[in-house]
């Protein structure tokens, strides 16, 4: 095994090692063609010949992963992700209105609170949906079915 065989297997695992860490399938697409370079070494391709089936094979499965509904990540605005804000989905109280706005203690602090469109100021519960700068976007506290 010369050199362009080892380093076709050294970058292919290293791909699929770094792959396990970062949970994408995108160097694991790289990493095929790492292999597809290993089957034109071992099929006696001159080096550009390995690295244009290598590019090739790699450029092939990133566009077909990204095409594929494992590609498509659904991004969510940062104001209403959960996993960006921690304070969406917590319950806090209100005790008066003002056109929609009022201001109430959460988390040790005074916030602004603004409801949520269509909600209504009557319940006394909330649950933020939202966080638009410093000012929580709220919406009544729906019960749990039971």
């Amino acid at each position: 095994m010369g050199p362009h065989g080892l380093f076709w297997w050294v970058g292919a695992g290293a791909l699929v090692v770094a792959e396990l860490t970062t949970g994408t399938f995108y160097l694991l697409m790289i990493a095929l063609g790492f292999l597809a370079g290993l089957i034109a070494w071992a099929a006696g391709a001159p080096l550009d010949g390995q690295l244009v089936a290598a590019a090739a094979v790699a450029l092939v499965a990133v566009i077909a992963l990204r095409r594929s509904r494992f590609g498509r990540g659904r991004r969510k605005e940062a104001a209403r992700n959960p996993d960006v804000n921690l304070d969406i989905g917590a319950s806090l109280t209100v005790n008066g209105w003002r056109d929609g706005h009022a201001r109430t203690m959460y988390r040790g602090a005074e916030w602004d609170v603004e409801l949520a469109p269509g909600e209504s100021e009557s319940a006394h519960l909330y649950e933020v949906t939202a966080l638009r700068g410093n000012c929580l976007v709220v919406a009544a506290k729906r019960k749990p079915a039971a």
